[in-house]
């Protein structure tokens, strides 16, 4: 999230402000030329020797009082330009309009500028020019010749040349200065040496030379990292991961040792992710991993935006992805594509550099780049998959097991209670695991919810007779098996959805040769994890698998021990997926350095109560163009209100009490066909919807966005209209 910027500000003048100044400097030459102002010639004549005049008038009695006159004019019209750009407020305004514009396209304008300023110096110099030279040149010259009491200097090419020269420059240097010339100059000379500038003295050095590095001593460490910047043998990500793991250790005399020995074996290479990859296949956004940031686009100066936010880049990272990101929007705007995509890519960047694991969930079609940006692909259905999705999440206690597959199975099934699944499971998972030392796939599973007394009598007599915990949950399974109460059979109806040919190989049923995949990992390592849900035919199916992939994550952030790395899941279609209870884990993500982004096509694929609550639960949340009036009035009700000033005019008739005026307001009346009326301006301070459900719907132009979003330590940047092209 870019921090606000301090708004532009044009100097305190109007379009009259700046040409009236001109106007009445040009009045001014104009009469000063014809003599029509008096006195002003006095000064000259009483700075000047008298034999140079007849008195008592200013009239040039030689060639002496000539050069005076000519100089004396100079002066005037120097003062006169002086006046009326600081009036005008000229090199402000000038400062102001180029400020925005690239270095080449502000010394192209300023250079085109001064090119105007010497066809009015020497208009001899261009051909389809024909009017009279400002006085510049001349007084210059005549000066020369008074202060040298000969007139002979004209003559004297060094002389005029030089003048000429020192004109140049003169005339020059404020274009130079304003355009900033120079410093394009060495710019463009140190880019074609392959040079860095050089530190002036007083201001801190370039990161590329690793200042810091140095500064403890470290010279050689830092001369092999610029080695291999220079040599661009270092990516932005070897500098991010390498930047990651000097403020680790740079506190720590211990570390610190470790990391110089490390840098000078590897150089750039050091600590490199455990893939080998350095970069991604392919990349789409715009990225600051220094920062930790992803471009989504360009604040729009619109009314509703605030000044400090105009214009201003808007990006995601850890930060706000720490509150989880909420992005609605019909499929054609872009939960697909654009912030959904633009997040993936950007933790999948960050995993390389070690500070980030990521989950990406979704369909074939999810805008989650190529497979070989990932460590893990999990292809659910496809039995070509080189990995399996563990059902239970890597955990060995069937308690929580049952309660994550609890999750996923009836987390949307409203008549059944999840605590309720959570129990009949765990009085299946824990006796299974203690006969056979795992848990159940997914048919076995499924004939166990299914059996009546004979199968779980069987499991019964196999138990241990130590396990007396598990014989008493087991005989209660068996009490209940059968009954109208029992919710067994509708968890079987459910564990159905995967129990169908297509995921015979998967979940744990497979041959071995499928390795297992538990999303417990991501707590423990920087993983790229792929994993790709069926479509055709398995819409269902899908849905359940995203809700349970959601639920082993939220389990998994909350596992104990530290984790030093930032954890994010990116699910690109949450319909479905989302339940009383992962919303309420959703808040619990800020304390944990995790995070997930949930695209929906419209906030009707959740159920209605979780409407409020979901919008709570996330700090950030986007609504695309295209969404409607009933998903723009939940985002209305979480943004809020806020306090504006409002202008309200009214218009009164004027009824003038003298003859007089009411003779000239009743010609007026009939001149313009309107009556005399005044004005009576009033200024009011209302409470609005920062964003009407109305303007969600309607006011978004396609290609944008209205965000909002809030970081882990609580800063929030207000609803702001994004172009998300910019």
């Amino acid at each position: 999230m870019a921090p606000p910027q301090e708004a532009r500000r044009l100097p305190p003048v109007t379009l009259a402000g700046l040409v009236i100044p001109l106007a009445v400097g040009l009045v001014l030459w104009s009469i000063w030329r014809r003599g029509g102002i008096p006195y002003l010639w006095m000064p000259l004549t009483a700075l000047t020797p008298e034999d140079w005049w007849y008195a008592p008038t200013t009239t040039p009695r030689d060639w002496h009082g000539q050069a005076a006159h000519v100089v004396y004019s100079g002066v005037v019209f120097a003062a006169i330009v002086y006046t009326v750009g600081k009036l005008g407020s000229w090199g402000q305004v000038a400062r102001y309009l180029l400020e925005p514009h690239r270095p080449a396209v502000r010394a192209g304008l300023t250079a085109g500028a001064a090119l105007l300023t010497f066809m009015f110096v020497w208009p001899e110099a261009f051909p389809l020019v024909s009017w009279d030279p400002v006085p510049v040149v001349r007084p210059v010259l005549y000066l020369i010749a008074l202060l040298a009491g000969d007139r002979a200097v004209f003559t004297s090419p060094t002389v005029t040349y030089t003048s000429y020269t020192v004109i140049t420059i003169a005339l020059l240097w404020p274009f130079a200065r304003l355009g900033g010339w120079l410093d394009l100059l060495k710019s463009r000379l140190r880019a074609r040496r392959g040079e860095t500038a050089a530190p002036t003295p007083g201001t801190p050095a370039p990161p590329s030379t690793y200042p810091a590095l140095r500064d403890l001593g470290q010279g050689q460490a830092a001369d092999v990292l610029a080695a291999e910047l220079l040599a661009g043998r270092m990516n932005e990500v070897d500098c991010a991961r390498i930047q990651r793991h000097w403020e680790r250790s740079r506190d720590d005399a211990g570390r610190l040792a470790g990391f110089v020995d490390t840098v000078l074996r590897k150089g750039a290479t050091a600590w490199a992710h455990p893939s080998g990859d350095r970069d991604l296949p392919r990349r789409l956004a715009t990225h600051d991993l220094l920062l930790g940031q992803v471009r989504i686009g360009r604040a729009v100066a619109a009314e509703r935006t605030p000044a400090a936010y105009r214009g201003a880049g808007i990006a995601l990272g850890p930060a706000a992805l720490g509150t989880s990101l909420l992005v609605v929007g019909p499929a054609g705007a872009g939960p697909a594509g654009g912030l959904v995509g633009a997040a993936a890519e950007a933790l999948a960047l960050q995993a390389l550099t070690g500070s980030c694991a990521v989950v990406a969930v979704g369909g074939p079609t999810a805008p989650y780049g190529p497979d070989a940006a990932y460590d893990v692909v999990v292809r659910l259905g496809d039995p070509a998959s080189p990995y399996d999705l563990d059902l239970y999440g890597g955990l060995t206690e069937p308690d929580e097991a049952a309660a994550l597959l609890a999750e996923g199975l009836a987390g949307d099934v409203d008549s059944l209670d999840p605590r309720r699944a959570a129990t009949v499971l765990a009085q299946l998972l824990g006796p299974y695991r203690a006969v056979h030392g795992v848990f159940p796939p997914v048919p076995v599973l499924r004939e166990l919810l299914e059996a009546g007394t004979g199968p779980l009598t069987a499991l019964l007599d196999r138990l241990p007779g130590a396990a007396a915990s598990l014989r008493r949950e087991l005989e209660a399974r068996i009490r209940q098996a059968g009954t109208a109460a029992d919710p067994g059979p509708l968890l079987a109806d459910r564990l159905a959805l995967l129990d169908r040919p297509a995921f015979a190989d998967f979940f744990g049923a497979g041959t071995g040769a499928v390795r297992p995949f538990s999303l417990g990992s991501v707590a423990h390592h920087p993983l790229r994890v792929r994993v790709q849900l069926p479509e055709q035919g398995h819409e269902e199916a899908s849905r359940l698998l995203a809700r349970l992939v959601l639920a082993q994550f939220l389990a998994a952030t909350r596992a104990p021990g530290s984790r030093d790395h930032f954890a994010g899941l990116v699910l690109d279609d949450a319909t479905g997926a989302l339940t009383g209870g992962t919303v309420r884990a959703l808040q619990r993500l800020r304390t944990r350095e995790a995070g997930v982004v949930l695209g929906l096509r419209t906030l009707g694929d959740v159920p209605e109560p979780l409407h409020g609550p979901l919008l709570a639960a996330v700090g950030c949340r986007a609504a695309l163009s295209g969404v409607t009036t009933w998903d723009g009035r939940g985002f209305a009700e979480a943004w809020g209100t806020e306090w504006v000033e409002t202008e309200e005019v009214a218009h009164h008739t004027v009824f003038a009490n003298q003859p007089m005026t009411r003779a000239m307001h009743a010609l007026r009346k009939r001149i313009t066909g309107k009556a005399v009326t005044t004005d009576a301006v009033t200024l009011r301070k209302v409470e609005r919807e920062r964003w009407s459900a109305s303007e969600l719907a309607h006011a978004v132009p396609p290609g944008h966005a209205v965000v909002s979003l809030t970081t882990a330590d609580g800063a929030h940047m207000p609803p702001l209209l994004v172009d998300l092209r910019a």
